[in-house]
């Protein structure tokens, strides 16, 4: 079994390079794409389609822009492994120390909001399925539909009005209070370092900050472990196990809670290690509005300053995000289910 598993492992590692390399590689055409020479491409790492000749030159040599394209593609390969990404043509510093800086502080909000997604999808689906065909039924499936079809930026805009505008109960953008001074930082994530610091006004503060955009972030993406609860869990009452547990005269609340729901939930839990993948992207519109200084607020603004290396870049980290959640996602099915040849 251990061999076995060590050879899934492995094969799963090895597809997720052999995926990682091709979207470097497709990253790398897309630059080359919108600047054909040397100079245009100079301008991009610029930040400045009007640079003066002496930058561009200084440029075209430090990234040997000049060199055939394939030992650029090799170079290319190796600082975005050895982390040098570029000086940000913005910011002017190391472009990985910005992307690494912001990205800890939409973590802040993605993790919980995956985790209250999943909570509320895994109950609301395990109710939708054992009240097939009634009210509740049709009334959860209703409003999953909506949530789910409903644009992200329209949901948080209506929480931001109501729960921060009308009621004041929390505010309304922001990452945490200007005035509070950040803690020692002990860990990339500001709400852990004031938590570790025993900083409670900046902790509260920050929690604060964060828990509308991880509600919008839950309710845009709680349908869908909702739907796939709600089919798994309709398959788990149907099976023979179920159907034994029924005939030996054990509680229907306890067959379908206990049995049919535990046994369902497998796919739904590598459906988490999945999804987080592409929450981290899905946090961009959230972030805007919530003017919440994550990697989606981040690069919004690179995108409207005309930032290419930050977006390239954010391609690159997104791509290695799902990636890594895909490879988890595949070794979770085949450990919690029995069932699935690790192949």
């Amino acid at each position: 079994m251990q061999s076995s598993f060590l050879k899934f492992a492995v094969r799963r590692v090895i597809n997720g390079i052999v995926t990682l390399l091709l979207l470097i590689l497709f990253v790398f055409i897309l630059i080359h794409a919108a600047a054909p020479n040397p100079a245009a491409l100079a301008r991009i790492y610029a930040g400045n389609p009007h640079a003066p000749p002496t930058e561009i030159d200084q440029i075209i040599k430090e990234y040997n822009l000049n060199a055939p394209i394939y030992i650029q593609f090799v170079d290319y390969i190796k600082d975005i492994f050895t982390g040098n990404w570029g000086i940000d043509p913005i910011y002017k510093v190391q472009e990985s120390s910005l992307l690494f800086h912001y990205l800890p502080i939409s973590l802040q909000i993605v993790i919980p909001g995956d985790i209250l997604a999943a909570i509320i999808g895994i109950l609301s689906g395990a109710i939708a399925a054992a009240n097939r065909g009634t009210l509740k039924d049709r009334s959860i499936k209703g409003v999953y539909l909506i949530t789910w079809a409903s644009p992200p930026f329209l949901v948080a805009l209506v929480l931001q009005l109501i729960i921060a505008y009308y009621l004041g109960l929390l505010p309304p953008n922001g990452t945490v209070n200007p005035l509070l001074k950040a803690p020692p930082s002990y860990t990339p994530f500001p709400i852990l370092n004031a938590l570790i610091a025993g900083d409670w006004p900046y902790f509260i503060s920050a929690v604060r900050h964060a828990v509308l955009p991880s509600i919008s972030i839950a309710i845009i993406t709680f349908g869908l472990f909702t739907r796939i609860t709600r089919s798994s869990m309709l398959d788990a009452m149907e099976s023979d196990y179920t159907k034994l547990a029924f005939a030996k005269g054990l509680k229907r609340n306890y067959v379908v809670y206990r049995v049919a729901l535990r046994n369902s939930l497998i796919p739904v839990i590598t459906l988490i290690a999945l999804f987080f993948g592409y929450s981290v992207a899905g946090a961009v519109i959230i972030e805007d509005i919530y003017h919440y200084l994550g990697i989606g607020y981040f690069i919004t603004q690179a995108i409207e300053s005309l930032d290419y290396v930050a977006v390239l870049d954010f391609t690159i980290i997104i791509g290695i995000a799902v990636i890594i959640a895909n490879f988890i996602a595949d070794v979770l099915y085949g450990i919690l289910d029995p069932r699935v040849k690790l192949e």
